[in-house]
This record gives C-alpha cells, structure tokens and sequence, in this order.
C-alpha cells in the first residue's frame, strides 16, 4: 500500500467506528474484514452467509422501519420484509438506524445496484446539492499531484453533468481532497481544450462550469477549462495557460464526462500501476462507497479505513 493509505489506515484506527460489509460471501471482502479488525482499522459487520445472529434479530424492526421510510413510495410491508433480505438493503438500514457507522460494497455489484438503495435509504446531505462520486489515485514515484495522490472525479456515477452539476463536483471534490490529504486541493477542470483553444459546447460547459464554482466558493484555486498536460506539466502550462494558480501544479481533476472520468482513472491505474481507491461517493447524507469489481483486498481495507474517516466529518 502507498504511504498515503498507510497515514488513512493510521487515522481510521484512533476513530474506533463501525463499517459494514454487505457482501460477506467474496473472498477477497472475507480477507479485507480480517485485516481491517486484526489491524484496528474499524469494527466489522460482515452479511451474507456469517451474518451474526444479533444482526438478524434486527431484521423484523428494520423492516418496519424502511415500510415507513417508503411507503409513500408504493412500498408494501411485504416488500419491505422481501428487501431486508437482500445484503445491501440490510446494510443501508443498519447505517440508516445508526448501528454502524458506514458501508463499503460494490466487489460483487454494479455501481447502480449499492447506490439505488442508498439514495432511496440514506439520501442527500442537507447541504448538497447531488451526489458524486471520485477516485483517490496513488500513482508510484510520480513527481505530479501531492507526492503523487491526486482525487479524479466524476468516475463513477454521473454520466453527463450540465454545467452546474459540474461546478458541484468540483467544490465537492476539493472538499474531499483536503479532508484526506490535509493539503490544499488544485482543481484542474478538463477538456480537449486549454484556454479557449477549442470553441464548442462541450468546451464551454468547463468554462461556465469553472466560474460557477468560483462562484460558489471564491477562496477556491480552480482553473479551466485546461488539457491535461496544460493541468499537470509547468512547462506546457506556462504556454497554453500562463499566469494560473492551477495549471502545472494541479492535484484534483475535474473529467467532463462519466466516459472521460471512468477511462481517465482505469489508463491510469493500469498503466501507471496506480492504487485505485474508490469509487468514493460524496454528498450523501451517511458514508457509502462503491468498490469496483475488479478490486483487490487492499482495495477493500483502503476504502474502509477511506470511509471510517468519511463518517467522522
């Protein structure tokens, strides 16, 4: 692991909080639990076949509880009692009842599949305005970013943001970035142009998108729209983008759209064998993140302790 998780995993321990583990039954998330409690990163809850016998004596009252959180959604009592079966449902309710402190799930499901249930259970934050979705990516001896860690978002939940959604992601993410770095965040906002090199649409939804986030949050270091070499390169920033705050020196990466954002982050990990934390969801109400199927048991020990700290804030 990267000495950016091994400081994560060290403040997750002083936290002493709970996170949930929906799917029990995946070897590598058997593994992760095991690591996770011998090394006091968190206190486990692990469904599926070793669900305690302690969880299922819960399952009849959240039950009630989730028929009263969506009936006036159409939802039936049966229904309710069918739904607490699943893992991932049982798992949302127990963060919605407050007997754990977060989820991590996603090593077995689609990213639809863990989040559907936690918009309809743990919902928006009050202050937020949607919710996204980002990457940590720890890249080897890597001169770029801080020492290497930058946060890439949106990589994992909205497919096309408008201009304003894509302002939000931004400030969220700079948010997240110096939660779990301690270090001030860069924002570079991306596109196939730097600067008014291109005139589109597609490049003039970074542009407004970058001034409302200024907007939003005017004590922000955001540039855009830019390329990436223009966002992480002095040299080619002082050509294309002179005089910014940002550009050659940017640490969180803002893709226009899901496609960019899911093939940006997996070029990197794969080609530049970059530890691949996420998807992290920000903007909800309580701590739920997505693994990738592809995830490793470090993965799965990373996001944990990723989400301990999230559950603290």
């Amino acid at each position: 692991m990267s000495s950016f998780i091994d400081l994560i995993i060290n403040r997750a321990r002083k936290l002493n909080k709970t996170i949930c583990l929906p799917e029990g039954d995946d070897p590598r998330v058997k593994a992760a639990a095991k690591i996770i409690e011998e090394k006091g990163i968190a206190n486990v809850v692990i469904l599926g076949e070793e669900t305690s016998n302690e969880i299922n004596e819960l399952k009849p009252g959240l039950a009630q509880k989730l028929f009263e959180l969506r009936k006036k959604r159409g939802m039936t009592e049966q229904q309710a009692a069918e739904l607490i079966e699943d893992p991932l449902y049982l798992g949302m309710m127990l963060l919605k009842d407050q007997k754990v402190d977060g989820v991590v799930a996603g090593a077995t499901h689609a990213t639809g599949d863990v989040l559907r249930p936690a918009l309809q259970i743990i919902k928006t934050a009050p202050d937020s305005r949607l919710v996204s979705a980002f990457f940590i990516m720890c890249v080897p001896e890597c001169e770029f970013g801080h020492n290497g860690t930058f946060v890439f978002s949106d990589c994992g939940l909205n497919v096309n943001p408008d201009q304003e959604e894509l302002s939000n992601i931004a400030v969220q993410s700079a948010k997240s970035f110096e939660t779990f770095t301690n270090q001030e965040a860069r924002v570079a906002m991306l596109s196939h142009s730097s600067l008014g090199s291109a005139k589109n649409s597609d490049a003039q939804k970074v542009v407004v998108a970058t001034q409302l986030a200024k907007e939003q949050m005017p004590e922000l270091k955001i540039d855009g729209e830019m390329q990436l070499d223009t966002a992480l390169i002095k040299e080619v920033a002082e050509s294309k983008f002179p005089g910014s705050e940002v550009a050659g020196k940017a640490n969180v990466l803002i893709f226009p759209d899901l496609d960019a954002g899911n093939i940006g982050y997996k070029l990197v990990q794969r080609l530049a064998k970059a530890e691949a934390y996420g998807p992290i969801t920000q903007g909800l109400a309580a701590p739920v993140n997505d693994l990738s199927r592809g995830c490793c048991t470090d993965d799965v020990v990373g996001v944990a302790a990723i989400t301990a700290i999230q559950a603290s804030m």
